[in-house]
């Protein structure tokens, strides 16, 4: 079949969210056609280029959501009255409470503002027009908005309906026809917000069935979002109802919600997820790479091991702080602090350059360089590496160098570093929070967050407990091996993808180019009768988990281990260069049409 992945921020760039998860679903589902629908958030990432691409993906569509998209179209009167009803519309429903008349009148500004620029062109200039600001401040003002919003002035309106028209640009591309959006038999949106907008447009137009894959809500990212300047109170009560409303939108319209943890889960039911269309599916690693660590063992027993990005959630302060707590108890304990260089340079990331720096003045000052003698050289038992450095060419020496590994974090989603360490078989100590418990099981320690205290007692327990550590160790393995690999995520997507298309086939004529009846143009799977195709209300799952008769083994429940009570432009495109496969072109050139790339 051919699916339509829609992606923001990530796939096909070098640099970005979901863009591992992505490329391993796209190689390893070799059997479908693949593509690609991307919205860039940066020069600088545009500028780092794809990543190579298999021969399954037909076709790159790219636009950006951080440079001006004018295309220069202006309304006329009529189009400006039919823009400003939309408009009023869509305003009236971000400042009102929640409710389903507030639900419904969202949807109609929303899918009117996308059938006006389908028809009449963009709506960069409408959007950011007098018009749109006196219908916000209207609706602001009108009886019964929130408070919050009631105290905004026209430097708020003017903010918000900037940050309004870069949400919304996905409605003024040229990716709604026949040939494009109209012509997949799915559409997969690998985040939600702006991401699965064409996904909503491509239903309403064309019928075509929405999936969508959240492993990091996107509206619980938007509230833990502290980069770029700091916003007036009404502006970030503006953007969060946006947000939320367009998240309702989102889940009410899609046939299958996939999850990537209950964490994420939970967040969704919250935003008006319907339990039916929710199932869970876990991330798939690659557990090759950490195969020697993890069946060899090894490792100082001494060392307590950390991985991970450099930034304030991750809250290396209570660490370092802890660390002084283990030293007092065993004064033989080392702390190795691992992280990645890039986007840690003062350039790139001023605040995760600040934050290093401060840690590593913290570290000084609470370890002074000590020597075992009068005549030998000092050495502070934490240090900072870089991935990639001489002690550290990658990630699996950095796990191989303790037996104890640590998350400090106050703020998590699904903990990447924790299931690569228990790929590795290391025993974990970690803080309560994200997915972490959902993860370890009972595979490990855990202990509530800002608490430096309980994270060293932890710590401790498992340095003077070698035995308890290679049991947890063994079992946080086992348990990575059975829920957390490419394998498994790859078999519930496969699965799901079978699903969606015999519950919700697109029903359109298949023609060649001369206008004749093409045959086989249909996917045979929306042909299937039987069980498969008789799904009941809601097709793609009945169950609170979403786990049918039919459906793909469950790759959400927990198994048993461990130690029980152990806590660009609009419509750019460019073919799909190739992985220089045997029987594939190497490479094409860039054109400025789209073209389609067959193995």
């Amino acid at each position: 079949m051919r699916i339509g992945l829609l992606t923001e921020g990530g796939y096909p760039y070098a640099t970005g969210e979901s863009r591992l998860w992505c490329d391993r679903l796209v190689r390893g589902l070799a059997q479908h056609e693949f593509d690609i629908y991307a919205l860039s958030r940066s020069a600088h990432q545009e500028e780092q280029g794809w990543i190579q691409l298999p021969p399954q993906v037909q076709r790159v569509r790219t636009a950006p959501l951080w440079a001006p998209d004018d295309d220069g179209s202006t309304y006329g009167r009529r189009d400006r009255r039919r823009f400003a009803g939309h408009f009023k519309e869509l305003a009236g429903a971000i400042c009102s409470p929640d409710d389903d008349r507030a639900g419904g009148r969202f949807a109609a500004g929303l899918y009117g503002l996308a059938e006006l620029a389908r028809e009449r062109g963009g709506l960069h200039a409408a959007l950011r027009s007098e018009i749109a600001v006196r219908a916000l401040e209207s609706a602001c003002r009108a009886p019964g908005a929130n408070g919050a919003v009631r105290a905004a002035r026209v430097p708020d309106y003017l903010d918000f309906v900037d940050l309004l028209e870069r949400a919304l640009r996905p409605l003024s591309l040229d990716w709604y026809a026949e040939g494009t959006l109209g012509a997949v038999d799915l559409c997969h949106a690998a985040a939600g917000g702006s991401a699965a907008l064409p996904g909503l447009l491509a239903k309403r137009f064309f019928g075509v069935p929405l999936l969508v894959t959240e492993y990091g809500v996107q509206l619980r990212a938007h509230y833990l979002d502290t980069s770029g300047a700091p916003r007036s109170a009404p502006v970030r009560a503006l953007i969060a109802a946006f947000h939320a409303k367009l998240a309702a939108e989102v889940y009410a319209n899609a046939a299958l919600v996939t999850p990537g943890n209950t964490h994420a889960r939970r967040w969704q039911e919250r935003c008006g997820a319907d339990r039916a269309k929710l199932r869970t599916i876990y991330p798939g690693m690659e557990s090759d790479r950490f195969g020697a660590v993890g069946e060899g063992g090894g490792g100082d027993p001494r060392t307590l091991v950390w991985v991970g990005r450099i930034e304030p959630a991750k809250d290396l302060i209570s660490l370092l702080h802890a660390f002084a707590d283990v030293r007092q108890q065993e004064p033989q304990a080392r702390l190795r602090l691992v992280f990645n260089q890039q986007g840690v340079g003062a350039a790139e990331n001023p605040e995760a350059a600040a934050y290093l720096a401060h840690c590593k003045a913290l570290a000084a000052q609470l370890f002074p360089d000590e020597a075992s003698g009068a005549h030998a050289v000092g050495d502070n038992p934490v240090s900072f590496e870089e991935i990639g450095g001489p002690d550290v060419p990658d990630l699996a020496e950095a796990y191989g160098a303790g037996r104890v590994v640590v998350l400090s974090s106050v703020v998590e989603g699904f903990p990447i570093s924790l299931v690569e360490a228990m790929f590795c078989g290391r025993a974990t100590v970690s803080t309560d929070v994200g997915a972490v418990v959902e993860v370890i099981g009972g595979t490990g320690l855990v202990v509530p967050s800002r608490n430096p205290r309980a994270l060293a007692d932890a710590c401790v327990a498992l340095l003077r407990d070698p035995e308890r550590a290679q049991r947890l160790g063994a079992a946080a393995r086992a348990r990575a091996l059975e829920l957390f690999t490419v394998e498994q995520n790859l078999a519930a997507f496969r699965g799901i993808y079978l699903e969606l298309m015999s519950h919700c086939p697109v029903r359109r004529e298949a023609l060649d180019e001369d206008g004749a009846p093409q045959p086989f143009g249909n996917p045979a799977e929306a042909h299937v009768r039987g069980r498969w195709a008789g799904g009941g209300a809601g097709g793609a799952g009945g169950a609170a988990d979403g786990a049918t008769e039919d459906a793909p083994a469950d790759v959400s429940s927990d198994v048993p281990g461990g130690e029980p009570g152990a806590g660009s432009g609009s419509g750019r495109s460019v073919p799909s260069p190739t992985d220089g496969s045997e029987g594939a072109p190497a490479a094409l050139p860039v054109t400025t049409s789209v073209q389609e790339v067959r193995a």
